[in-house]
């Protein structure tokens, strides 16, 4: 039976080039086509909080289908190809891993058996030309997306296959309503990295920062911030994470 780790991308990994490069292009290309400004940007993203809402997690991510739609509501006879901007635009610094040592990290947990996947909202036309040029991609056993699992997270079944070919020994990711919820739900062990950790809490091991008070109102915040309508008082215990990491190298004392 493998033993799976499972990981986000974007927040977690690696920083993929949509907001500070290929939204932008969107936006000048739709902008210049209309004669004047036009906040294409925040229109996508309305669309792609209504499909969330209503609970079309697969759709939602459709970028490509997105930017179609809108510019069939414009009148616009323009052609944007998400996919093919993803390409032009995964090149560093554009793109690059949030931890230099990841890769490292990545090789010790191979070295120690443990089957590598991820668990990532991007369609794989997106996510896998960053993760390719990033030096990524030939460590993962498995790319799990939302149009192959025919949902995205947090739905549970996106970790369906997986746990058919195996046990997840934990799920690694960087936002509490997609990563978090989803581990918890899933019987799985959660663990949250939080880059940005105060260093009173890194005095802490990464199991037992999740259960302290300066934790819970950062969370609480976190929370609001990804997840507005959720009720954080009583804070909800599916949201708080088994492990709480600062750096990835943690990982390695999580899962022995």
């Amino acid at each position: 039976m493998k033993k799976w780790i499972t990981f986000d991308l974007d927040g977690t990994l690696m920083q993929n080039p949509f907001g500070k490069w290929i939204f932008p292009v969107i936006e000048e290309l739709i902008s210049n086509a209309l004669d004047k400004p036009f906040k294409s940007t925040e229109a996508l993203v309305r669309e792609h909080e209504l499909r969330m809402q209503q609970n079309r997690t697969v759709e939602a991510y459709d970028w490509d289908d997105m930017v179609r739609q809108l510019l069939n509501g414009l009148g616009l006879n323009l052609e944007i190809n998400v996919e093919q901007l993803v390409h032009e635009h995964s090149v560093e610094p554009k793109i690059y891993l949030l931890e230099q040592d990841s890769i490292a990290v990545l090789r010790q947990l191979k070295e120690k058996g443990y089957s590598l996947a991820t668990v990532t909202n991007g369609f794989y036309k997106y996510q896998y030309p960053v993760m390719r040029q990033l030096g990524l991609s030939d460590w993962f056993d498995a790319i799990i997306t939302p149009e192959k699992a025919g949902c995205g997270k947090p739905d549970v079944n996106i970790m369906r296959e997986l746990q058919l070919d195996g046990q997840i020994a934990a799920h690694v990711g960087d936002r509490l309503d997609h990563d978090v919820y989803l581990s918890n739900k899933s019987g799985i062990p959660s663990v949250l990295i939080y880059h940005k950790l105060p260093d009173e809490l890194k005095a802490y091991r990464p199991g037992e920062r999740a259960g302290q008070a300066a934790f819970l109102e950062i969370c609480k915040k976190k929370l609001n911030a990804e997840h507005p309508e959720a009720v954080t008082s009583p804070y909800p215990a599916e949201y708080i994470p088994s492990y709480v990491l600062y750096r990835l190298e943690e990982l390695l004392e999580c899962v022995g």
